[in-house]
């Protein structure tokens, strides 16, 4: 893309020359500036004080004008004096009306108009057509080398990587598909030979929008320059926070009652409570100070042998799995998908056909012959139930097997994990190999303080004399194995 070579990369602009950037696009500094922090320059940039800042007493730390916040009604507005852009656009249909799309298509158009060496320029050339240019190559999992997301084996992070890597294909190919009937775009961006555009661009153009969209109030998710250079820190370390003023400028401003020295370093939150998984996933790193993979997301999959299984995963509107959040003395566990595995139809379950006002036909579950209107609110349903705590048993029962089933996957790759090189004559960088090692340490933490809060919390339902009439034939003949 913005490239002498396709190989090489994309260009890039020294971050010292950002402040000429920003003075003539009126960005505005107040006590700060981007740049490494000293003795610390391997780290990247950063937003770093040049004076000693202390919050409450503070203007804000930068101000960037609202005509440069990336959001969808921006980019929008663009399109309305970029034709080129604007058929671009269009031919995404559905998806370019998204936030996603939009931006991904903005930032790729913009790149390509600040190619070096296209000759018939298309696009037009806003603030963002230099301000790519500062922005860092980032080396998310989804630029790793196969050796290196072989680590990733029994982590959460494995399948929801290449569930990534198969969507941006998706996404690359229908960017393809419908942009192959302009005639530029097929001779600048797919000629066989000439052709500028690769998957890894639209890799570059993703990795920029998930790693930097903030999601600004009354705005939604959105890309602002400058701010989105502040690094990451979370809970009490966090530094500033950004919002928008009253006239619908971005801000950066000192936390009331926060001090930073000069040279100190100027930390926004990316998300207090994101997981080590996701934090991985979408910025690239784990926090030093992260000591709980926080939270992590399993799949579930409704047995082979359930007769209603076919049914179940038409009408299911629900993430198939559930998530894991650590509580400190405990876990708490959240995923509607897990009480439609744990009832069937002799519990209560049944679908029928249904034709619609509109004529069609369409498939509805009922519990004790009363609708059920999506699963997301089907355990309070099941709650009110006189076996609820037999419910209750089943669904622990299977999300702690899935823990189990879990932990021997990350487990008995552990060898291979540990047996794995870095360095020179290696497709393993010490960075991934380390981060890695990381999240499976902390992942395997968590696992197991679930699988044993699961073990405990069974052995209290068996208690329950729900539990125990229905295992003895009080209430039905059941075969049950909660073992």
């Amino acid at each position: 893309m913005i490239r002498e070579g396709k190989q090489q990369g994309w260009l890039s602009l020294p971050v010292e020359t950002l402040p000429v950037w920003a003075a003539f696009n009126a960005v505005t500094f107040d006590g700060v500036n981007i740049g490494p922090l000293p003795g610390k320059e391997d780290r990247g940039s950063t937003v770093i004080a040049k004076r000693s800042l202390k919050g409450g007493e503070e203007p804000p730390l930068m101000t960037i004008p609202r005509d440069l916040i990336l959001s969808l009604a921006r980019i929008h507005e663009h399109a309305k004096s970029d034709s080129d852009f604007h058929a671009v656009l269009d031919g995404l249909d559905e998806f370019g009306r998204t936030a996603r799309g939009a931006t991904l298509a903005f930032l790729l158009m913009q790149a390509f108009t600040a190619c070096p060496h296209i000759q018939n320029k298309k696009g037009v050339s806003s603030p963002f057509t230099e301000y790519v240019k500062y922005l860092p190559m980032e080396m998310l999992p989804t630029f790793w080398s196969p050796a290196e997301c072989e680590l990733l084996t029994g982590t959460t992070l494995a399948p929801a990587l290449t569930a990534k890597l198969n969507s941006l294909n998706r996404e690359f190919e229908r960017l393809r598909d419908a942009t192959s009937r302009l005639p530029w775009c097929a001779e600048q961006w797919w000629d066989e030979v000439d052709g500028i555009l690769e998957f890894d661009d639209w890799l570059q153009v993703d990795a920029f929008y998930r790693s930097r969209a903030l999601e600004y109030p009354g705005v939604g998710d959105c890309m602002v320059p400058c701010i989105d250079m502040a690094n990451h820190s979370s809970g009490n370390s966090t530094a500033a926070i950004y919002e928008v003023d009253e006239e619908g400028n971005a801000v950066l401003i000192l936390r009331d009652g926060k001090t930073v020295e000069q040279d100190g370093e100027i930390t926004i939150t990316y998300g207090d409570n994101k997981g080590a998984c996701e934090m991985l996933f979408s910025y690239g790193f784990i926090e030093d100070e992260m000591k709980s993979a926080r939270e992590l997301f399993l799949d579930l999959s409704i047995p082979g042998d359930d007769p209603l299984g076919r049914a179940k995963s038409a009408v299911a509107n629900c993430a198939p799995g559930f998530k894991i959040v650590d509580a400190g003395d405990g876990v708490i566990w959240d995923g509607a998908y897990i009480w439609l595995i744990c009832v069937n139809e002799e519990d209560g379950l049944s679908f029928q056909i249904q034709q619609t006002v509109e004529g069609n036909r369409e498939l509805i579950a009922t519990w004790q012959d009363e609708p059920v209107h999506g699963f997301e609110g089907f355990r309070s349903i099941l709650e009110q139930d006189p076996l609820w705590d037999v419910y209750h048993l089943r669904a622990v029962s299977i999300l702690q097997e899935r823990v189990a089933s879990q932990l021997q996957d990350l487990y008995g790759s552990d060898d291979r994990v540990d047996a794995a090189h870095y360095g020179d004559g290696t497709e393993i960088r010490e960075r991934a190999w380390d981060l890695v090692k990381r999240l499976r340490h902390l992942e395997s933490e968590l696992l197991e303080k679930a699988y044993s809060f699961y073990e405990d919390k069974k052995l209290q339902l068996m208690q329950s004399e729900t539990v125990m009439r229905f295992l003895s034939g009080g209430d039905a003949e059941q075969d049950e194995d909660f073992s």
